[in-house]
């Protein structure tokens, strides 16, 4: 079954739609994808390259592949710096930020990928206190 998924970056300048249903769902926790996303890992969704329209926006994206890495790369809008999808340095795969769908991929995380290198402070986090907005 296909069911397309709509995405857009913070300031709203890249949209795309992405028809799945997507292969697979990871939450990668390397070094990298925690530089890449900030946080302590990055979760992404792979799909084939070609389930993706883009709607507006796909000039204002950049690319950075790492040197001497044979998969990484990160993908960003140039106005507000987003993750955005892109297609694996490889072509094989379209790779879609999880956070950057607004809707329900209808699929979830099947696995946490480069545990070994997950941030010294994930699992404290886990059962920290939990608000439903800014802490009072």
């Amino acid at each position: 079954m296909s069911n397309k998924v709509n995405g857009s970056c913070l300031c709203g300048e890249v949209t795309c739609d992405v028809s799945g249903p997507f292969d697979r769902f990871y939450q990668c926790h390397c070094d990298r994808c925690q530089k890449k996303s900030g946080s302590a890992f990055a979760s992404l969704l792979f799909t084939s390259y070609d389930k993706i329209v883009w709607l507006s926006g796909e000039k204002s994206t950049k690319r950075f592949d790492l040197p001497n890495a044979e998969r990484f790369s990160n993908a960003f809008c140039t106005h507000c710096g987003s993750q955005v999808p892109y297609i694996s340095r490889d072509g094989k795969f379209l790779v879609t930020p999880a956070g950057f769908l607004n809707d329900d991929p209808q699929i979830v995380p099947q696995a946490n990928i480069f545990i070994g290198e997950k941030a010294c402070w994930y699992e404290a986090g886990q059962s920290a206190t939990n608000f439903e907005r800014y802490p009072t």
